[in-house]
C-alpha cells in the first residue's frame, strides 16, 4: 500500500485546491455516489479531465474500427467518449463492483449501452489481448507490471498513458496540455539475422537487426560487403530504412512483419520497384 500512500500524500494539494471538490459534484446517480480521491485496489480514484480525453483518443487515432479498452474504467468516462465520439467499441475493466455498475448505468443513459461494456475485475487477470486502443490512468509501478504483457500485444496496438510512463519504453509522442500523457505503438519484435530474396537475386542478402523497443539499427549484408542501415524507422508492424547499393543508388525499404517473415518493395531511386521477402533465421 505504500505506492497507494505517495499517491494520496502527493494528489493532496491539487484535491484541496482543484475545483474539483468532494462535496461540490455530483459524479453519480441514486444507486452509487463515488467520491473523489476515494481508495481503490491500487490508486485512488481521479477522473481525467474531459479535454484530455478526447485528446487521447484523438491521439490513439481511434476509429469505429477499433476496440477501446480503458484499464480502471472508474464512472466510465474513457469507454464512454471512445463510443459516443469516435464510434468505437469500448470495455473498461473496473475492480469496484458499484463503480463497474455505475460506468455501465452511464453507458446506458449516454447512449451506448450496445457499444460499451464494463466489467468489473482485476487489470492483472482480466484479458485485454484483443484491444486495438489501451488506455491507462495508473501508478508508473502498475504501468510496468503491465508493460510486458502490454508488448506481448499484437504490433501496432496504441496505447495511451494519462500522467504516468513507461521506464525505458520511450514514448512515440508526448504532451502536456491540458495535463501530461504518453503515447506508444506496440513494436514488432524483430531482432536477429533475416535473409533477403528479391533484393539482388545475384548475392546473398542479410539484414541483421537490433532492437529496443521501437528504437532498432541493424547491418545490411549483401554479397560481400556490408553497410548500416539508413533512416530506420519501426512502427508497429511497419519496417523502414534505406541504403546504398555498388552502384551508389539509393533504396527505400518499406516493409510488414509477421512473425518472422516480412513482406515489402525495395524502391530505387524513386522510380523502380522490386517485390521483396524477409525470413527470420
Amino acid at each position: 500500500m505504500k505506492y497507494l500512500k505517495a499517491w494520496v500524500a502527493t494528489f493532496g494539494i491539487f484535491l484541496t485546491l482543484n475545483v474539483f471538490s468532494q462535496t461540490s459534484l455530483d459524479f453519480g446517480d441514486d444507486k452509487y455516489q463515488p467520491r473523489l480521491g476515494q481508495e481503490g485496489k491500487d490508486v485512488i480514484w481521479l477522473p481525467t479531465e474531459t479535454k484530455l480525453v478526447t485528446l487521447m483518443l484523438k491521439t490513439a487515432k481511434v476509429t469505429p474500427n477499433d476496440l477501446v479498452y480503458d484499464l480502471g474504467a472508474g464512472d466510465g468516462k474513457i469507454a464512454i467518449a471512445a463510443a459516443k465520439e469516435f464510434g468505437a467499441r469500448a470495455v473498461g475493466i473496473e475492480f469496484n463492483a458499484d463503480m463497474a455498475a455505475l460506468a455501465q448505468r452511464n453507458a446506458i443513459r449516454a447512449g451506448v449501452g450496445d457499444r460499451v461494456k464494463i466489467i468489473n475485475g482485476d487489470i492483472f487477470k482480466e484479458d485485454f489481448s484483443k484491444a486495438t486502443v489501451l488506455t491507462l490512468y495508473l501508478l508508473p509501478e502498475l504501468n510496468m507490471q503491465l508493460r510486458p504483457t502490454i508488448l506481448k500485444m499484437k504490433p501496432g496496438t496504441r496505447v495511451v498513458s494519462h500522467a504516468f510512463s513507461m521506464g525505458d519504453w520511450y514514448p512515440d509522442a508526448e504532451f502536456d496540455s491540458p495535463a501530461i500523457s504518453y503515447y506508444w505503438v506496440v513494436p514488432a519484435p524483430i531482432d536477429g539475422v533475416w535473409t533477403i530474396s528479391g533484393m539482388e537475386p545475384q548475392n546473398k542478402v542479410t539484414l541483421k537487426i537490433a532492437q529496443l523497443f521501437q528504437d532498432i539499427g541493424g547491418i545490411l549484408q549483401i554479397g560481400e560487403s556490408s553497410q548500416p542501415i539508413l533512416s530506420p524507422k519501426l512502427n508497429g508492424a511497419k519496417l523502414s530504412f534505406s541504403y546504398i547499393d555498388r552502384n551508389k543508388n539509393s533504396h527505400k525499404v518499406s516493409v510488414t512483419i509477421d512473425n518472422n517473415e516480412f513482406k515489402g518493395i525495395d524502391k530505387i531511386g524513386g522510380f523502380f520497384t522490386s517485390e521483396i521477402i524477409g525470413k527470420r533465421n
